[in-house]
């Protein structure tokens, strides 16, 4: 319900519609009114012409000047009147467009006809084909187009002109590209290769290529790395690799194009012409190590060394130049009747400016060796062996060696090469010629060793004899010795008793002096002594008598002091207990306590008189120290 709602919401779009498209009607039926878009163009086809137009010319298809038909000149992007579609048939064309890696080569189906004898139309002034009317004005050619479409946008009348995109012309690193005209000037009688004009950029102007005089066919000029824009009507691109000369070698080139040149190489060389460079013939420079670009359809490079080359008359030894590998041992024949194969190895030096001559007088080096130095080493050999035995031949190696190298390097000269040293390698004498000297070789080693053997038993002899007499030679040095020994021990002997004799005399009158010097000196000992006793007597009774003294003034200090203090009766008693007390000599018990005939004080008495005693007793004891401190 909704849906038919907003439906009828827009009834009036349909009425707007339908009264635009029939106002665009009356327009275009009554007005003749076209619109062509921006993008595009309008080709128009007249269906009839008024006013009494002349028809096409036979032959022609574009009308350039009202006739009916299809017309060279289309409708720009815009707007348009009395165009009726009665009359006139519009067809909105895209622009042309050319991308970047692309060329649009051109064909026109419609204009004057071609040059004889040309493949191409003439460029003429038609805005980059963009104005049809003007390139049939200006007698365009029907056919390919020599002119082309770089990269862009056109407006092309498609109804003139057909458009077909190529790839544009690339040419890699390290690539040279051999270009083939497909117009231009028929080539010389006698050349191969059209040569170098000026003006065509690269052969990206064929018409500036063909006005110049280019020639059509192979061309001497080539084209280096890069991109160009090339007409592949005009002009086909081959690419080749750039001839690489490593170091160590010359390129010799020999060029089949170019002006006639002067022979350089003078009257003594007559193998060829040496030419100067770019013109036909060997050139008398080589190229240098590095990348050239050589057209090699015309021009050929011959690779030379120039440092040593080493060749190999052997069957497993080949170098890594390969000029020796078709050269095997060489095979000879000795005067006495020998055959046996030797191998030889020849080292040669072809000087850089000697490169072209070499190459004049034989093409190629592998020329080169199977003409000259095959021949030329195998035949001195050959000659070498016939004048000599095998053993001679075996023996004089060295010398045989030294003359090869003298007379092959002078040979070689002759052919511009120098022969820097012929060296013999490996020599296979016959099998039997071998079994005999090798038999003799041990006879005489045999002959040799029984010598030898000979000598050894005579030596061995010799030494036998020298060895028993070596054997005594102890035991006669040793009697000898011994002999030697007994005398000087007699010798010894009278010596000892001699010296013995001496030695007493000298002890007896030692011992004299001895004893004398012993007696004067206990006497007078003697007498020190005596006086040393003397004064130590006097001096110990002069201490004793003054001991006794302080001893007794003392005692009788003492004795004084004690008999203040306990009277002189009662002292008297004590000494005569101590006397007693002494000796062990005991009158009356240490303790006596006595009963009622005693009196009340018989215990105390006891007591005391105890204690009396021990008081005594200690002071005497005392009195001793006393004394002996003293002393």
């Amino acid at each position: 319900m909704s849906d038919s709602i907003s439906i009828l919401q827009f009834w009036w779009v349909l009425p707007l519609a339908a009264a635009l498209l029939m106002y665009k009607f009356v327009l275009q039926v009554f007005f003749g009114m076209i619109i062509v878009p921006d993008d595009r163009i309008g080709l128009v086809v007249k269906k009839f012409s008024l006013y009494g137009a002349t028809r096409l010319p036979d032959g022609r298809i574009i009308a350039i000047h009202g006739e009916a038909g299809m017309q060279a000149k289309p409708l720009a992007p815009g707007l348009y009147w009395r165009m009726w579609p009665w009359q006139y048939a519009i067809t909105m064309e895209h622009f042309t467009v050319i991308p970047q890696d692309k060329l649009g080569l051109v064909k026109a189906k419609d204009g004057a006809p071609m040059d004889i004898g040309r493949v191409l139309g003439r460029p003429v002034d038609c805005d980059k084909f963009q104005d049809a009317q003007a390139f049939l004005e200006n007698k365009g050619q029907k056919g390919p187009q020599a002119a082309f479409l770089t990269p862009g946008s056109y407006r092309i009348n498609t109804y003139l002109f057909e458009i077909e995109m190529v790839p544009i012309t690339r040419i890699q690193e390290n690539k040279v590209g051999i270009v083939t005209t497909l117009d231009g000037e028929p080539l010389d009688k006698g050349e191969i290769a059209g040569g170098s004009v000026p003006g065509h950029r690269n052969y990206q102007d064929p018409m500036a290529f063909i006005q110049s005089g280019g020639k059509k066919g192979l061309q001497e000029d080539v084209i280096l790395a890069g991109t160009y824009y090339l007409n592949p009507w005009f002009a086909i691109v081959e690419q080749v690799e750039m001839v690489h000369i490593h170091i160590g070698y010359v390129g010799v080139v020999n060029s089949f194009v170019g002006p006639e040149g002067i022979d350089t190489s003078g009257v003594g060389f007559t193998h060829g012409n040496i030419v100067k460079k770019f013109e036909k013939g060997v050139w008398d420079e080589p190229l240098d190590p590095g990348k050239h670009p050589v057209n090699i359809y015309t021009h050929t490079v011959e690779i030379v060394p120039t440092t040593n080359i080493v060749l190999n008359w052997a069957n497993s030894r080949t170098e890594s130049h390969e000029l020796d590998k078709n050269l095997c041992t060489i095979s000879v024949r000795s005067s006495d009747g020998f055959t046996f194969n030797l191998d030889v190895s020849q080292i040669i030096h072809i000087p850089r400016n000697e490169a072209p001559k070499v190459i004049a007088r034989f093409g190629n080096m592998k020329n080169l060796v199977s003409q000259v130095l095959e021949p030329t080493i195998a035949n001195y050999f050959r000659n070498s062996a016939q004048k000599s035995g095998v053993i001679e031949f075996l023996t004089n190696r060295s010398q045989r060696q030294e003359d090869a190298r003298a007379q092959i390097g002078k040979v070689l000269a002759d052919y511009n090469v120098e022969g820097v040293d012929t060296l013999i390698g490996d020599i296979v004498p016959p099998e039997a010629l071998m079994r005999t000297l090798t038999d003799r070789k041990i006879a005489e080693q045999e002959r040799v060793t029984y010598e030898i053997q000979k000598s050894a038993q005579i030596e061995r002899k010799e030494f036998e004899s020298a060895k028993a007499g070596a054997d005594m030679q102890p035991e006669v040095v040793k009697s000898t010795r011994q002999v030697e020994i007994n005398t000087q021990m007699a010798a010894s002997k009278v010596a000892a008793a001699k010296g013995d004799a001496e030695a007493r005399i000298i002890n007896a009158k030692a011992d004299a002096e001895n004893k004398t010097i012993i007696a004067k000196a206990d006497a007078e000992a003697k007498t020190i002594n005596a006086k040393a006793d003397a004064a130590a007597t006097e001096v110990n009774g002069s201490a004793e008598a003054g001991k006794i003294k302080a001893i007794g003034l003392a005692e009788a200090e003492v004795t004084k002091q004690k008999t203040e203090a306990m009277g002189t009766e009662q002292y008297a008693i004590v000494r005569v207990a101590e006397a007693l007390a002494s000796n062990g000599v005991k009158l009356v018990p240490e303790i006596l306590v006595s009963g009622k005939d005693g009196g009340s004080n018989g215990m105390i008495d006891a007591l005391i008189g105890n204690e009396m005693l021990k008081k005594l007793q200690r002071e005497s004891t005392a009195s001793s120290k006393s004394a002996q401190d003293i002393e």
